[in-house]
């Protein structure tokens, strides 16, 4: 089972939802780089469940790091980060062993594991690892910031309700960071919080689409073909549960436009050489220019929903009804931005460290 990504800078993700721990091995990091750890729980709070919009389950992700950091600076060594399951519930999937969840992994997991699989809240292939990935990706996302890289996401769109785009990024970027709920329009919050909460009124959920910016990238990093800006990005990004689409720059509404529109004339600026617009979003030919990176994901609806839905279980080969229960979100749009800026953290510290070497990130 591939649970590596990275080739400088790599991270593995180990542990299941109900299990009694998550984590994270981050290797590769420069040693001397400083470890806030403050800056990490702040990041795990913005994973955290966000009142009726989220699932009922709350851990407080008292995280800790086995290895690879002494007296608050990374030795060179690989990073190893714990955090305990202190809330779970494994009763609540007694019944849906052998039952497959319509749109998770359930089947996909009998098929690949063959039953030996933990099935107990999704197991390995649960949200909840997500965590650990923003543990990990805040180490790197921290280790940018020193070098004035920064990342930023908000949700564009969530259940038909859209918020504002981003305007001057340096700012909008620097305000999501301690937003617990990242839009750009306070209005576009309220609206969106209601229509979740209208959603989990009728035992249904919603989805949406998260934009990210990330300002401070130098040119020249990134290969021209496998390994591409956008080839990195993209197979990082679709391993977070949910995503099912990613688009950079003006992405596909791009089709509609003749090359006069979409081109991006360039100038110099300062002594630098920059594009006027930004339509193929910071990247060219797999190579940042210089410019923000600008891209978009799409986030599916919670698949587990409180409606009864047709299925099969696997075990009897017969059809059957589900009904679930437990604990879950009518959305986790809100809640994958931060997980999407420490994925996207993780690629780019890795990308850097191929281009300069990783003492570059000290």
């Amino acid at each position: 089972m591939k649970n590596t990504f990275g080739y400088s800078v790599a991270v593995t993700l180990f542990g299941e939802s109900h299990g009694e721990a998550i984590g994270a091995i981050l290797d590769g990091m420069a040693p001397g780089v400083v470890i806030d750890r403050d800056y990490i729980a702040h990041m795990l709070t913005l994973r955290r469940p966000n009142g009726k919009i989220s699932t009922p389950r709350q851990e407080q992700d008292a995280f800790q790091i086995l290895s690879g950091v002494v007296n608050g600076k990374t030795t060179g060594t690989p990073i190893t980060i714990l955090i305990p399951n202190e809330n779970v519930k494994s009763g609540d999937y007694a019944q849906l062993a052998t039952i497959a969840r319509p749109s998770h992994a359930d089947f996909t997991a009998q098929c690949k594991y063959h039953g030996y699989q933990d099935t107990s809240g999704g197991g390995h292939f649960s949200g909840r690892i997500t965590a650990a990935l923003v543990a990990a990706g805040a180490i790197c996302k921290y280790a940018l910031e020193q070098k004035g890289i920064r990342i930023g996401t908000h949700v564009k769109r969530s259940a038909g309700i859209s918020d504002r785009d981003f305007q001057n990024l340096q700012r909008d970027v620097e305000s999501l960071s301690q937003k617990k709920f990242a839009v750009l329009d306070v209005s576009a919050e309220q609206e969106m919080r209601q229509a979740i909460l209208a959603a989990a009124a009728e035992g249904d959920s919603v989805g949406g689409i998260l934009e990210t910016a990330i300002i401070g990238m130098p040119a020249g990093i990134g290969e021209p073909w496998f390994d591409s800006v956008e080839s990195m990005l993209s197979h990082m990004l679709f391993s977070i549960p949910a995503v099912k689409g990613i688009e950079f720059g003006a992405g596909f509404s791009i089709v509609d436009l003749k090359g006069s529109e979409a081109n991006d004339p360039m100038k110099l600026e300062n002594g630098r050489i920059i594009t006027t617009t930004n339509n193929n979003g910071g990247i060219n030919g797999g190579i940042t220019n210089g410019m923000p990176i600008i891209f978009r994901t799409a986030i599916k609806p919670t698949p587990t929903i409180f409606k009864p839905q047709n299925t099969v279980d696997y075990h009897t080969m017969t059809e059957t009804v589900l009904q679930p229960k437990g604990r879950h979100d009518p959305a986790i749009v809100h809640r994958a931005r931060v997980v999407q800026d420490a994925a996207a953290a993780i690629v780019l510290c890795d990308a850097l460290a191929l281009r300069f070497g990783t003492d570059w990130l000290k």
